[in-house]
């Protein structure tokens, strides 16, 4: 492990040079907006800085304040994150946020404590909001972060280990220049998205490739050392496309899930968990259809599966979902309510409601073949 007092001020100069001559124009860095770069960082959490950048700009209009998102309604909030996945930040960020209102009057907090005792305000959200909007030296160490020093430096120890990401922690410290936390942090986090990538780094463009230990030792590429994350487990589900009939015609039925647990509150096609040994058999196996007849009927639907639609799947942090979509005749009469949380809707009604993705693409998909027909 490299960590000589040259090689630290080398890598703090050479990286601040770098990236004051080549930053990217990021909407959020246009500002020291505290709240702005609050959002940002979320939105940026295991979600690209390009697909992010669109987002962004509709959050922050449709909710220019802090108040304004904690007094939105959650329905709200959830559409306009809509496509971005982990729905649960968008959740906490609006929890925070109304703690932000009512406790510290609209100002997000500029205390390591006070910033940390948000929901959902981990160590790298506190450090990078804290270094970049307020310029206190913290450190925000993210997974571009510690793969950047631990190829400089040469670091081997594990980066999933909670140890390891203290000693980086600790690391940052000594290395921002006085100053420049905002910018340096910055910098850390620029290198590690556009030059030490994961694979094939671009060691020739590198402003600190010089003193670079790992590319020295011919392990650029090898570091850093991380602890293969446990596959999600799959789970196999038969979705239905349920018609409606009569004045309901051109419609389909949809679901919003419970209030508590994944994808809470957000609305979807009704989906059953299926046997595993159903991946064995083929989409038109008869057992699967005549599960979700049954399993809709007990929900008080009352449908029929006609034929096999398409496949999709979806993958979450611990769950992998592979879906076998089935069109299905509704056998409800017109005048027949629908049980609590379910709803007929038409392609037009999915501008209000909000989906995961994978369901936005089933329901465009079909809505597109209705209006082709």
């Amino acid at each position: 492990m490299q960590s000589s007092i040259e090689a630290k001020h080398y890598f703090s100069r050479e990286l601040l040079a770098w990236y004051n001559l080549y930053k990217r124009d990021l909407p959020w860095r246009r500002h020291r907006n505290p709240y702005y770069i609050w959002v940002s960082e979320i939105m940026l959490q295991q979600t690209r800085v390009d697909t992010v950048i669109p987002y962004f700009h509709r959050f922050i209009d449709r909710f220019p304040t802090i108040e304004a998102l904690a007094d939105a309604p959650e329905e709200d909030v959830l559409k306009s994150w809509e496509g971005l996945g982990y729905y649960s930040r968008a959740r906490n960020l609006q929890s925070a946020a109304r703690e932000v209102k009512e406790q510290y009057g609209g100002e997000v907090p500029a205390t390591k404590k006070e910033i940390s005792g948000l929901k959902g305000v981990g160590p790298y959200t506190a450090g990078a909001v804290l270094s970049i909007a307020y310029n206190q030296p913290e450190p925000a160490v993210d997974g571009n972060v510690m793969r950047v020093l631990s190829r400089y430096f040469l670091i081997e120890e594990d980066i999933m280990k909670g140890s390891t990401r203290a000693f980086m922690e600790g690391l940052v410290v000594e290395l921002i220049p006085e100053g420049e936390a905002s910018n340096f942090n910055q910098a850390l986090m620029e290198l590690g998205a556009l030059v030490c990538t994961p694979k094939s780094p671009q060691c020739l463009t590198c402003p600190v490739m010089a003193h670079c230990a790992g590319r020295i030792a011919g392990m650029e590429e090898s570091l850093p050392v991380k602890t293969k994350a446990k596959p999600p487990r799959p789970e196999y589900r038969s979705v239905a496309i349920i018609e409606g009939t009569g004045a309901n015609a051109g419609k389909v039925i949809v679901r919003q899930r419970p209030a508590e647990g994944l994808l809470a509150r957000m609305w979807e096609l009704p989906h059953i968990l299926a046997p595993q040994q159903a991946a064995l058999a083929g989409a038109d196996d008869p057992v699967q259809m005549d599960m979700l007849r049954g399993a809709m009927h007990e929900e008080g639907i009352a449908m029929v599966p006609d034929d096999f639609v398409m496949e999709a799947d979806h993958i979450f942090s611990h769950i992998h979902w592979h879906l076998r979509v089935y069109r299905c005749a509704s056998k409800l009469p017109d005048n027949t309510s629908l049980p609590e949380s379910y709803r007929y809707i038409e392609e037009k009604d999915m501008d209000e409601l909000a989906f995961p993705n994978v369901f936005i693409r089933i329901l465009r998909a079909y809505f597109k073949e209705i209006l082709i027909t």
